[in-house]
């Protein structure tokens, strides 16, 4: 794909990978109607990027809303998206019993439902275009689900799914369907209990500038498929080959989530 010549819609833009995706995509020339939830971010992210981009606008839309899904759509057929990025996504650490079930739902409408949702809106306006993609980011977890993080696991498995389901139903059309899992990605996203997870397990994370480049170069490329970040892709084929194997690995981490997880979400229950 000439990125030079794309008009693309990058949902979860003023987020840290959002962002430096959105600054790398303006190098490479662009088009971007960015949008997130906070006007103020995203006209500041507009006004901060790198000259190249050919045309930049932003919306400030929530995408667990239908209507302003419906809005979205609306203004992504005047814009011309020809790409769709589905970046937004929020995450929950601790244990699934202690939390309540508000917290699971609104993971799985954010990063699974409503990238759905927006991708059913505009799956008319991209069929209509010479040449399009949707470009769904996963994350590791999709494919190695990890204790502490279920709702955003299955999310993320999720979203897998609907990647490889959609390509295959789309492979008669114009649209590619690409997904990528990158590994942990430092950013705000990440709460202190988190990283000091992260830290004692010694978890690998890319910078969200590192990320942002192999998942550039993934969709300039066309791959239908990619994880980033190595064991991390090991580990995750191993999964979903031999999953008693990551079973067995785990389990000895198990009383350092559960430690962490408490910080994360004391007396909650």
């Amino acid at each position: 794909m000439r990125l030079n010549d794309a008009r693309i819609l990058l949902t979860g833009a003023s987020g840290g990978l959002g962002q430096a995706l959105a600054q790398a995509l303006a190098r490479e020339g662009a088009s971007l109607l960015l949008v997130g939830r906070d006007q103020n971010k995203l006209a500041a992210l507009a006004l901060g990027l790198p000259g190249g981009a050919r045309s930049i606008a932003t919306l400030a839309v929530d995408l667990n809303q239908p209507a302003e899904v419906a809005r979205l759509a609306r203004e992504a057929e005047n814009f011309g998206v020809d790409v769709l990025i589905n970046n937004a996504g929020i995450n929950a650490f601790g244990l699934f019993e202690q939390r309540d079930w508000s917290c699971a739902a609104d993971v799985l409408e954010t990063n699974l439902a409503a990238p759905m949702r927006l991708t059913h809106a505009l799956l008319p306006l991209l069929r209509a275009r010479d040449h399009a993609a949707i470009l769904n980011i996963g994350s590791t977890f999709g494919s190695l689900p990890f204790p502490g993080f279920i709702a955003y696991s299955s999310a993320k498995a999720g979203m897998k799914g609907f990647s490889q389901a959609l390509r295959r139903e789309l492979s008669d059309s114009q649209v590619e369907v690409l997904y990528v899992a990158p590994r942990a990605i430092d950013t705000p996203l990440n709460s202190a209990a988190v990283n000091a997870l992260n830290a004692e397990l010694g978890s690998r994370h890319d910078t969200p500038e590192r990320a942002a480049r192999q998942i550039i170069a993934a969709l300039a490329a066309g791959r239908s498929e990619t994880h980033l970040g190595f064991p991390e892709r090991l580990f995750a084929w191993i999964n979903g080959v031999a999953p008693a194997l990551i079973d067995r690995a785990l389990a000895p981490k198990l009383a350092v989530v559960k430690r962490h997880a408490n910080v994360a979400s004391p007396g909650s229950r």
